[in-house]
């Protein structure tokens, strides 16, 4: 197998191409081994230097501290990659419950969701992350970034320039997008 790796506009943060299935059950991100007992998820956060894996459909992406090099410790998270895979695993993660889906979303806020998935949610995935919908309230969209996103130097520039815009535009209502 060869684990395919792409940089992120995150120099902390590295996208992992197995070229196998990831993610059933659409984007999830982990920063703590005792969030999962996947065996791939808790020995790449054993890591010494990682501090959250998220997993999309066809891609997990890995944030390290900044101390650490990528050098020192992509090599590790290749191997465990292909370990798991040639075990005969098909897929990193599944879960069967759908804790995401609420029922008393309104209007406005169903409408900032389709937005956010159709035409921001790709563009963020081709970077290694994800943006989750949070809260609307008084005008203000809280959203929150995963993966390469959270924590990346032009994040901020993304949620203002690009999200921000973009739902001021559909969504008059809109007055201010917040990360959280």
């Amino acid at each position: 197998m060869f684990v395919q790796t792409l940089n992120t506009p995150n120099p902390n943060s590295l996208k992992f191409l197995p070229g196998e299935n990831v993610s059933l059950s659409g984007p999830v991100e982990f920063t703590n081994k005792t969030q999962t007992s996947n065996e791939l998820i808790r020995n790449i956060l054993s890591v010494n230097g990682v501090e959250g894996i998220f997993l999309s459909d066809n891609f997990l992406s890995v944030n390290k501290n900044a101390e650490k090099d990528w050098e020192d410790i992509k090599h590790i998270i290749i191997s465990f990659i292909n370990e798991y895979y040639s075990s005969g695993k098909k897929f990193v993660y599944e879960n069967s419950s759908d804790n995401n889906r609420r029922e008393d979303l309104d209007e406005i806020e169903m409408k900032i969701i389709k937005l956010l998935e159709t035409k921001i949610r790709p563009a963020v995935a081709r970077d290694g992350g994800d943006i989750k919908f949070r809260e609307f309230k008084d005008g203000k969209v809280m959203v929150e970034m995963q993966g390469s996103c959270s924590g990346c130097p032009s994040s901020t520039m993304t949620l203002k320039q690009g999200v921000e815009n973009l739902l001021k535009h559909y969504i008059p209502e809109v007055t201010e997008v917040i990360t959280v």
